[in-house]
């Protein structure tokens, strides 16, 4: 009976395992596709507290830009484009919401470096972004930057770059997955996108 037992347990947690393992690179992910919703959960803002993602994203259509971390020059550039086409973002009726790996304390640092006005959310435990699907493992040669910036909560994962534009309920109308970190959908593609999801 203890041997079944066993065998049932170590069954068990390899599953789990395996449920809550993340890819080994970032062209492995299996990203959320248009018309699914996305998850809610808890993140943390700069200030350290809750913030219920739904109740953000009902108040208006939203932009999920899910970067990197502060410590990526790639990810800043394209937050501070995005900074500088905000006000065309919000002409269109969406609000941007950037979402990392770092811990709340470095978003402040990140919105003050890179002129950033709009909201900046913490997902160092991972939750979302692996809900979402653009998880992937994290090369060794990366693993002590992301424990750092997101103060040792995070040591093995990183999120491919992605936006993702959805409604207030939830629901995704577009996405822009780049498996090369390198690449960014540009302010000026962004903007034509919305305005083709308002006519």
């Amino acid at each position: 009976m203890k041997k079944l037992l066993f065998i049932f347990l170590v069954t068990l947690t390899t599953v789990a395992d395996a449920q809550n393992a993340v890819p080994k690179s970032a062209t492995d992910i299996a990203p959320l596709l248009i018309g699914e919703k996305i998850p809610d959960i808890i993140l943390k803002s700069s200030e350290g507290t809750d913030v219920q993602l739904a109740d953000l994203l009902k108040k208006k259509k939203s932009i999920l830009v899910f970067y990197r971390g502060g410590w990526c020059p790639y990810c800043n550039m394209h937050l501070q484009a995005l900074a500088e086409a905000e006000k065309q973002i919000l002409d269109q009726g969406f609000q941007i919401i950037a979402i990392s790996p770092d811990a709340p304390a470095n978003l402040k640092t990140t919105a003050e470096k890179d002129k950033v006005g709009y909201t900046l959310l913490s997902d160092s435990q991972g939750e979302l972004i692996k809900a979402v699907g653009i998880a992937f493992e994290a090369p060794e040669n990366y693993k002590s930057v992301i424990s750092v910036h997101s103060n040792g909560v995070n040591t093995n994962f990183l999120p491919v770059p992605s936006v993702f534009v959805v409604n207030t309920e939830n629901e995704i109308l577009f996405e822009y997955i780049a498996p090369d970190f390198k690449h960014r959908i540009s302010a000026e593609l962004l903007v034509s996108v919305l305005k083709s999801l308002n006519n």
